[in-house]
């Protein structure tokens, strides 16, 4: 079963929320004050979320990336893993995670059912790490990597691009990438809080690119499926592998294959797109879930063709990317 949307574009991926919670303040993500957390009665249930798993394989979804917040500190996560790695038809379960607590909790999640991790990583160095995280600790999230790697765990480091704060460490990651044969993905400064000035922060993905190849011969390399919207290359002499994701200044919504569904049930077609539709009506009214699964497939009839967000200005109200799922 395929999912067709009103662009022709292929849907088969949910990006489910399970906590608006994080131990981390990143700088990008929400606003120096904080947010106010959600309450624990308006998050759904393990249950609830479960269901809308099943329900969105049901009609073409292949892949769900489990998201926050950062999704390690809700309690219970790993038995909710295991149960969504056995949905028949699901043939990727991906976790995006801040790493904090990945040497704890490696283990336990490759035993769960989880196939890969996407760890936000921003800096190498100590200082600028806690800078951009207010308060975290580089040292614990590189034990966790490093954990999470010896437990089999093919690993891709997402590393948000911002000039003047990190856009001098771009080699330091292409050499962790040979180092350790990873993927390492730079990506372009997204505007979600709206911060005064935030323009001055974007360093353009064809930037990224130039400054790659003044050192580096990148080699093109073919879309995998289900894959996210980077452009990935594999360096001459190098085991690792590089992405670029330009949500900026190169749209790729032309070819986005994702729906998101936040930790309280909102369904949206477009992180950036205020149109979403709360589906706890249909979890309480519904216990075969016809209308969840409606209500899903109203979502992709009316997913927008694309964002209005480029490197001069943008016109979504603002969020805190925890509320919605990085």
């Amino acid at each position: 079963m395929s999912l067709i949307d009103r662009q022709g574009r292929k849907i088969n991926y949910l990006r489910l929320s399970v906590t608006d919670r994080c131990n981390l303040r990143c700088r990008y993500c929400m606003p120096q004050q904080g947010v106010t957390d959600i309450g624990h009665d308006s998050l759904l249930r393990f249950e609830d979320l479960y269901r809308i798993a099943r329900s969105a394989v049901a009609i073409g979804v292949r892949k769900i990336r489990i998201t926050g917040g950062e999704p390690l500190v809700r309690k219970g996560i790993s038995g909710f893993l295991r149960h969504l790695s056995g949905i028949a038809g699901l043939d990727q379960l991906v976790l995006t995670t801040n790493g904090v607590l990945l040497a704890e909790m490696a283990a336990e999640l490759r035993d769960a059912g989880v196939q890969r991790l996407n760890v936000s990583l921003d800096s190498l160095d100590a200082d600028t790490f806690s800078f951009i995280t207010r308060g975290g600790s580089l040292k614990r999230v590189l034990n966790g990597i490093e954990t999470a790697r010896s437990c089999g765990f093919p690993i891709k480091l997402n590393m948000v691009v911002m000039r003047g704060v990190n856009d001098h460490e771009i080699p330091a990651f292409v050499r962790l990438a040979a180092d350790s044969a990873s993927t390492v993905r730079f990506i372009e400064y997204m505007p979600a809080i709206r911060e005064n000035g935030w323009q001055r922060l974007v360093v353009p993905g064809r930037e990224i690119l130039a400054r790659l190849e003044r050192d580096f011969r990148l080699l093109p390399l073919e879309q995998a499926r289900l894959a996210g919207p980077a452009r990935n290359f594999r360096i001459s002499g190098i085991s690792g592998t590089v992405g670029i994701i330009t949500p900026i200044s190169e749209h790729f919504c032309q070819e986005c294959n994702r729906i998101r569904v936040t930790s309280t049930g909102q369904a949206k077609g477009c992180l950036f797109d205020e149109t979403c539709i709360d589906l706890k009506p249909a979890l309480q009214a519904d216990e075969n879930n016809f209308q969840l699964i409606r209500i899903l497939r109203s979502i992709i009839a009316v997913k927008p063709a694309g964002h209005l967000m480029n490197p001069a200005e943008c016109h979504h109200q603002a969020f805190s990317m925890a509320s919605i799922g990085g």
